[in-house]
């Protein structure tokens, strides 16, 4: 790692003094799961010239914020983990939120790569620079020149904050699921949970019981299915520690388990009916009121929003302190919601779980690629895409984890995950054996890719299923989930398809007589 005392530029920067300059081969940007598995992947291909940005104070990233009541998984545990680092000692199927973030840490302890991240380090705008071929980040601790910038910040960074007429003036606390005020006590208080998503079936069971009354403002009905929740054994903890391969043998069955879900939800949507009636009888047991079942009944096939699993909401909604609320809300009052039906209802303190923003986060505004244009710019152009769900044309030497249409609806992400650091590794090995400037994805090739990829959505029942989802960009394209097996998603990301890229070798490569490069330009 260098440092040299030169300028930075670019369309972000003031007319301060030139600053020193911190040189990296590889910056990534986030420290949760997406960037400590490339760091310890880097590490394990011989790269050390890497620096992760996080801005955070630890490891983690959406584990280490979500700390609200009740966060949990809703990925089997076993499967919620790396390929790498095996957990024999997960103490339930579906892991709590402290249970997954120990295991995050832990791992990131045991590969002894905490010397690689600089915590409390923001990106405040990263940008292409042509003439020498390398991204210049503005930090909040001054800047980076990078020859790769790896975006690894997630898709679960920016918290969706509704907006609602007069929510900036509430005398009491407000805040979202994903920024949990624990110093604020709702036990005996009035509390509003706005949002019905995979957050707040978890809050409100947690809840229910403290609080004084608790109104569940709902949109969209969710189905709900039964969680196969239990505790681990000590002698399955034991078997899981001594017996060689039994770890790997368990995940295999629960990644074939999970699957199944492909064939319903993406190649047979109609079989979707035996789920359903799965989730309605769940329902009919465990909500016995009938007005309250009419209002919790979704309206849309089951799968075309996230699928959820949860053996507490329907009866926390059925106790005498709860109402769930369908008429829309028309505003926030200092101390009360009213909702469009001209009900007033009182609250102390009101619990924002409207999820976040997938397609229109505010994190695309931070890079700039060719020519000076943001990833909005280019998203708002040409819609949210990208080759693999990891490159995206314009932004060359820059790679994305979890990036359009590389999330799961049905299995781990974790999986993915691993999926696209295999081939962002294979890319940095080639970018320096190869003696590379740069590769950038041809438009043609991601074009091609986002057509076939957007074909094989149309009959998946996210599309068909008669909803409105997160999963939708707002021309109604599912831009944010894979529409096959996982399986095919890591095969296509097996190897570096450099023949995909447009590729412009460095100059003194050229002068030494570096062969050319299938796909390269000189």
């Amino acid at each position: 790692m260098v440092v040299h005392d030169t300028a930075v530029t670019g369309p972000h920067r003031s007319d301060a003094p030139p600053t020193p300059v911190r040189e990296v081969e590889i910056a990534v940007i986030g420290g949760g799961v997406g960037g400590i598995g490339l760091a310890v992947a880097l590490r394990r291909r011989g790269i050390e010239d890497f620096v992760v940005l996080e801005r955070g104070n630890d490891f983690g990233g959406t584990w280490r914020d979500n700390t609200y009541p009740g966060a949990a998984c809703d990925v089997p545990s076993h499967l919620y983990s790396f390929s790498f680092d095996h957990n024999p000692d997960w103490s339930q199927t579906f892991s709590t939120q402290p249970e997954i973030q120990d295991y995050i840490l832990g791992v990131a302890e045991r590969h002894h790569i905490r010397e690689k991240f600089s915590f409390d380090h923001e990106l405040i705008a990263a940008d292409w620079d042509e003439p020498t071929s390398r991204w210049m980040l503005a930090t909040t601790h001054g800047p980076i020149s990078a020859r790769l910038v790896v975006s690894a910040m997630g898709a679960l960074c920016e918290p969706n904050m509704p907006d609602i007429e007069g929510l900036d003036r509430f005398d009491g606390p407000v805040f979202h699921s994903a920024q949990w005020d624990h110093t604020v006590d709702l036990a005996h208080k009035r509390v509003a949970v706005i949002g019905t998503g995979a957050s707040a079936i978890q809050i409100v069971p947690a809840i229910a019981s403290t609080v004084a009354h608790l109104d569940v403002f709902q949109r969209t009905a969710p189905w709900i299915f039964p969680r196969l929740l239990r505790n681990y054994s000590k002698l399955e903890r034991f078997a899981f520690r001594r017996v060689p391969g039994l770890t790997s043998g368990f995940r295999s069955i629960l990644y074939l388990l999970r699957e199944i879900y492909a064939i319903v939800l993406i190649k047979f949507p109609p079989a979707t009916a035996g789920l359903g009636l799965i989730a309605a009888v769940k329902m009919r047991i465990e909500v016995r009121d009938r007005a309250l079942r009419a209002r919790v009944t979704p309206e849309y096939r089951v799968g075309c929003q996230r699928m959820l699993s949860s053996n507490e909401y329907y009866p926390a909604l059925g106790r005498e302190n709860v109402d769930v609320v369908t008429s829309g809300i028309a505003g926030v009052q200092k101390d009360s919601i009213v909702t469009v039906d001209g009900t007033v209802r009182p609250v102390d303190a009101i619990v924002v779980a409207t999820g976040f923003r997938i397609t229109d986060s505010p994190t695309f505004d931070l890079f700039r690629g060719r020519a000076g244009r943001t990833l909005t710019q280019i998203y708002a152009e040409h819609g949210v895409s990208a080759y693999k769900g990891t490159a995206v044309a314009g932004f060359p030497n820059m790679f994305v984890i979890l990036g359009p249409n590389s999330g799961l609806g049905y299995s781990s992400a974790i999986y993915m995950i691993e999926s696209q650091i295999k081939y962002i590794v294979d890319a940095v090995a080639a970018v320096h054996n190869r003696q590379i400037a740069s590769v950038e994805v041809r438009p043609e090739v991601q074009e091609r890719y986002n057509s076939d990829l957007q074909r094989k959505m149309s009959k998946s029942v996210w599309v068909t299923g008669g909803c409105r989802s997160w999963f939708l960009d707002s021309t109604g394209r599912n831009v944010a989930l894979w529409p096959d097996f996982s399986f095919r998603f890591r095969r296509q990301l097996s190897t570096f398809d450099i023949e995909s890229y447009d590729v412009v070798q460095r100059a003194e490569s050229l002068t030494a007589g570096v062969s050319a490069i299938p796909g390269s330009r000189r």
